[in-house]
């Protein structure tokens, strides 16, 4: 079949690539270090709370307060919402408070009196002792020129530098003397400036408390063990105690959001107890290129859920080869308490053995349960479902102490997750992996459109495409591409476009299958041709080969691959491990059953909770049922309800991530499931049209809009409003979603970043205090998405206003209310 991936089980010629890990190889605690963003974070709440807070990010790195090198994405102003989500560190930018990249060299005295702003902001933060300075970024390049091959030039440079730094290092100690400062911050590794910087810095005593550089081309894969232990030789030759490091930037855009490249990269940080950053490529408030929309993960936000949830011990893992770029790359954790242990591997395709060793009886039993499951590339600006379990398998514990664990038919792009929990009794739930086939664009038959290599090894800063190509150009009347596919039987599919949409409105393109009668195909905005985002839909085919066509609609899309996935039940449905869920407290892990999801149980007691990060993919209702042996509450979106044993709860889920926290009495909870499509039965809808507008605020025609118009034109004035009559059949909490559009931007002509805004409405529902919602850019003005809001209504007419005294609100098509508990 022209242009697939193997099927699930499916295998490939040659042996399979054998991974080893020795659970009695212990690297020291879990880290985390390698989760950290640079610009991850554009405004307080974008990222959505929920989707910051399961990542556990030790560090990222944002621009001083009111820096000019991009309109958003403030120290201090994103704190608010990094540190009340459990992040780690703020490396603060301090030369970013320059407009221009390359930054305008203006000399030290210009930069000084920036620099004294700077820290008596951060200074006065009642967190400024999580914050870190870094004084200057790639000085190799900028301002210093310390890479010059020429030696005289350079020694020249390098003085003029460290005279700089100290100057600079000083300043800051004397307005806060127990400032952490970072550096050099080179863009590449270099021997010869850290030789010299090290050596400088101990002398002058300048040290910096963090040492920082950049690891971004591919080659990094290849190189970084070498440079590390390079580095931590030279500490040793000069007498400088180990200083903590930061990989501040990371990656190219080929790497981000890509399961099976994240992989690599976190892999050999974490082994090396490193902190890294990943590289700010495009547009900030995304954690660069793992987050849809705001709230929403794709797979690179599911590969760092699951290293968020390594605990006890990183274990040594042996890949098939060592520092190698585009290879099989893992890390492994081991937990004796809670008596479990995962791997993280992928980055390439075909067969693999993951061979653990030294598995211990006392810890595991004789016989474990493996649970393997899959997180898939979607694109940067593709959802991405609760990854789907591949395998679950109980598995005698070899003799020599061994378990083997087959993968069969990885994807290159995909991320892999393997837990051993002990075996118990009984047998766990058959995994359900339907059939699925892929096609790439590149091997349809293309009419009117043209071929391009996207992100390759030595095109590492271009775009991540499946296949690394894509079809694009297809501009034309006639433009077309002809998908000839085959599927087993007949029934309903799942059809899955990896697509790109830069034409500035939503787009369509007509599917005709076989010939048949088109059906409009309408895809959302992108940020441009390349940066990739998924549409699903659904086709009715049947057994045998089949044409899919994708033909020019109204404006231009590129395509890059096409999934077909057959539907296997009714709704689609997840089941969330307790034993794998956020804890606090400390209940009891109790694996004397390997029955259902075949992890075992979580016993919760009084003053323990489980978090469950649920994916829904839309705003609407769902049904949620705990396995327990007894009741317990769930409290999600500011409600708390009891779920009783056997019985199913009907809840609002937000489009995306959802944290459901789970408490009992006692109960032994298995798993959190959850079903159902997003229905919208019992909500309420109100129109844009229907709001009471004052101030300016008017109707405009749409016709992109749900009923052909929206509200625009308001905020920026104190009498600038919007007021909906909303009337509740119930009393209780609620979620307001607000159907929006924007495409505010500040650009000042940045070579690489695409510097959109965030807008805000102050949102008051009866006699409440006003609460402040932040609406992330949509990519164009006529491409609306949805940001829910918890509030609370009283039983009849509510009042909720909508306002911006200070600056321009969002556009807002029309709002939805669903009561929590439905």
């Amino acid at each position: 079949m022209a242009g697939t991936l193997p099927a699930s089980g499916a295998t490939t010629a040659g042996e399979p690539q054998r991974v080893a890990v020795d659970l009695a190889a212990s690297e020291g605690p879990v880290m985390r270090g390698a989760n950290g963003t640079l610009y991850g974070l554009s405004d307080d709440g974008v990222p959505s709370d929920a989707a910051l807070a399961p990542l556990k990010i030790t560090s990222v790195s944002q621009k001083p307060e009111g820096g000019a090198q991009h309109p958003n994405g403030d120290a201090l102003t994103v704190s608010k919402s990094f540190f009340r989500n459990g992040g780690g560190e703020i490396n603060v930018m301090m030369q970013d408070i320059y407009a221009k990249w390359p930054y305008e060299d203006l000399g030290i005295d210009d930069y000084l009196p920036k620099v004294d702003k700077i820290v008596k902001e951060v200074a006065a933060d009642p967190n400024s002792e999580r914050f870190v300075y870094i004084p200057f970024n790639e000085p190799d390049q900028i301002w210093y020129d310390l890479g010059t091959s020429d030696q005289a030039r350079y020694e020249a440079d390098r003085d003029r530098f460290f005279k700089d730094w100290k100057t600079v290092y000083q300043r800051i100690r004397a307005a806060d003397p127990d400032a952490r400062i970072a550096g050099p911050n080179e863009s590449s590794y270099h021997t010869r400036l850290l030789t010299d910087f090290l050596a400088f810095a101990k002398r002058e005593n300048v040290l910096p408390q963090i040492m920082t550089w950049h690891e971004l081309g591919s080659g990094s894969l290849r190189d970084f063990q070498g440079h590390y232990d390079t580095y931590r030789s030279i500490e040793r030759e000069l007498g400088v105690a180990p200083l903590k490091i930061n990989i501040d930037e990371y990656a190219n855009r080929r790497d981000l959001s890509v399961p099976g490249q994240l992989v690599q990269w976190v892999s050999m940080f974490e082994r090396n107890k490193v902190y890294a950053n990943q590289a700010y490529w495009d547009a900030a408030g995304n954690l660069d290129g793992n987050v849809v929309r705001s709230n929403i993960p794709n797979g690179g936000w599911w590969f760092f859920r699951w290293y968020a949830g390594l605990t006890g011990d990183t274990v040594k893992v042996t890949p098939p080869q060592a520092d190698t770029i585009d290879t099989l790359q893992g890390l492994a954790s081991y937990d004796r308490e809670r008596r479990q242990a995962q791997v993280l591997l992928g980055g390439s395709a075909g067969d693999s053995d993951v061979v653990v060793e030294n598995v211990s009886r006392s810890v595991l039993g004789r016989t474990v349960t493996a649970t393997v499951a899959e997180a898939a590339w979607s694109g940067y600006e593709g959802p991405h479902a609760a990854p789907r379990v591949l395998t679950r398998t109980k598995v005698q514990v070899a003799a020599d102490g061994s378990v083997s664990v087959p993968l069969r038919g990885t994807h290159k792009m995909s991320a892999y997750r393997i837990v051993l929990t002990p075996g118990g009794s009984g047998t766990p739930s058959t995994a359900v992996v339907p059939w699925t086939g892929s096609y790439e664009a590149e091997d349809a038959a293309i009419t009117g459109g043209q071929i391009y290599t996207q992100g390759t090894v030595a095109n590492a800063n271009g775009y991540a495409a499946s296949g690394t190509k894509d079809v694009g150009s297809l501009d034309s009347a006639a433009s077309k591409v002809d998908f000839t596919v085959t599927v087993p039987r007949t029934g309903t599919y799942d059809l899955a476009i990896l697509y790109g949409n830069q034409s500035g409105t939503p787009a369509t393109q007509k599917l005709i299958v076989d010939g048949g009668d088109p059906v409009t195909v309408a895809y959302p905005s992108t940020e441009n041709w390349t940066y990739r985002a998924k549409k699903d839909l659904s086709v009715e085919l049947s057994a045998g080969t089949h044409v899919l066509t994708l033909a020019k609609g109204d404006a231009e899309v590129t395509l890059d691959r096409v999934d077909l996935t057959a539907r296997t039940a009714a709704e689609p449905s997840a089941s969330y491990e307790a034993t794998l869920a956020d804890i606090s407290g400390k209940p009891a892990f109790d694996y004397s059953s390997s029955a259902g999801v075949g992890t075992g149980s979580l016993v919760l007691r009084p003053g323990d909770e489980a978090v469950f990060d649920v994916y829904a993919p839309r705003d609407g209702y769902f049904t949620v049922f705990p396995r327990a042996s007894a009741a317990v509450q769930l409290a999600l979106h500011g409600e708390t309800v009891t779920a009783a044993p056997d019985r199913p709860l009907r809840l609002y889920l937000v489009a995306g991530n959802n944290r459901v926290r789970a408490t009992a009495d006692r109960s032994a909870v298995r798993s959190l499931d959850v079903s159902g499509a997003g229905s919208t039965a019992g909500t309420l809808s109100y129109e844009g049209a229907s709001a009471t507008l004052a101030g300016g605020a008017r109707l405009v025609g749409s016709a992109y809009a749900s009923a052909g118009s929206y509200i625009g034109e308001f905020g920026n004035s104190a009498s600038s409003t919007a007021e909906f009559t909303v009337d509740a059949p119930r009393a209780g909490r609620h979620l307001l979603v607000v159907h929006y559009a924007h495409n505010d931007r500040r650009d000042n002509g940045h070579a690489y970043n695409t510097d959109i805004m965030s807008r805000t409405a102050d949102i008051t529902v009866g006699t409440a205090a006003p609460l402040t919602a932040t609406f992330k850019n949509t990519w164009g003005w006529d491409d609306y998405w949805t940001l829910s809001v918890p509030v609370d209504l009283k039983k009849g007419s509510n009042r909720v206003i909508f306002a911006n005294a200070s600056a321009w609100a969002p556009n807002i098509d029309r709002i939805e209310l669903g009561r929590v508990v439905g």
